[in-house]
């Protein structure tokens, strides 16, 4: 009975020992696979990757809509100074002519805020509108940017064959010698100088 037990332990001892040791195996052989894997990967994919910031800092055709921007942005701001400067003026008015017994009736006071109460609508629906349509103008500017530079980077790559272009924010490290931003500056703003000529 004694030599059963031993025996029984003997067997299970060699039992963990060999599935630890095919487990272990196992796991090396998993990574072994793994490293080879990844290194027939990354072997055979050709990945590089732009600046964004860059691109739209330096791509004269983002500079230009810009510009653009803030024409448009100043318009619109110096619009509503001049549509407050009237409010005022106009409101002021009536109080000067309210303190200098200037109303012969309720009725004329009433008008003149009547008065007032249209333009201040109007100025509103006014200004709605040119704001609503800056903003538009921009939404269209950056759908312009935007196709062009994919537009350009679908043509580039139609050259060298990258399997992907990347921008730099999509990920965490880059190596540096992936980076393909100056190149493809400098190809947006030739095509970009060439159609404005």
């Amino acid at each position: 009975m004694k030599k059963i037990a031993i025996l029984a332990k003997t067997l299970l001892v060699c039992m963990a020992i060999t599935i630890a040791s095919c487990g272990g195996n196992q796991s090396n052989n998993a990574a072994t696979v793994a490293n080879n894997d990844s290194t027939a990967v990354s072997s055979t994919i050709n990945i590089r990757y732009i600046d964004s910031d860059s691109v739209t800092a330096n791509y004269n055709l983002a500079k230009d809509f810009r510009e653009a921007s803030l024409r448009t942005m100043s318009k619109l701001e110096s619009a509503q100074r001049s549509k407050r400067a009237e409010l005022e003026k106009f409101a002021a008015q009536i109080q000067q002519k309210g303190q200098t017994n200037g109303y012969l009736s309720q009725e004329s006071y009433n008008a003149d805020m009547e008065k007032l109460a249209k333009m201040q609508q109007d100025a509103e629906a006014y200004l709605a509108t040119l704001e609503r349509n800056a903003q538009q103008e921009m939404m269209q500017q950056q759908l312009q940017l935007n196709d062009s530079i994919e537009s350009f980077i679908k043509d580039y790559n139609a050259t060298r064959g990258y399997d992907a272009i990347l921008f730099k924010n999509a990920g965490v490290f880059f190596n540096p010698d992936l980076d393909i931003t100056g190149e493809v500056i400098e190809g947006l703003n030739a095509r970009y100088n060439r159609v404005e000529k």
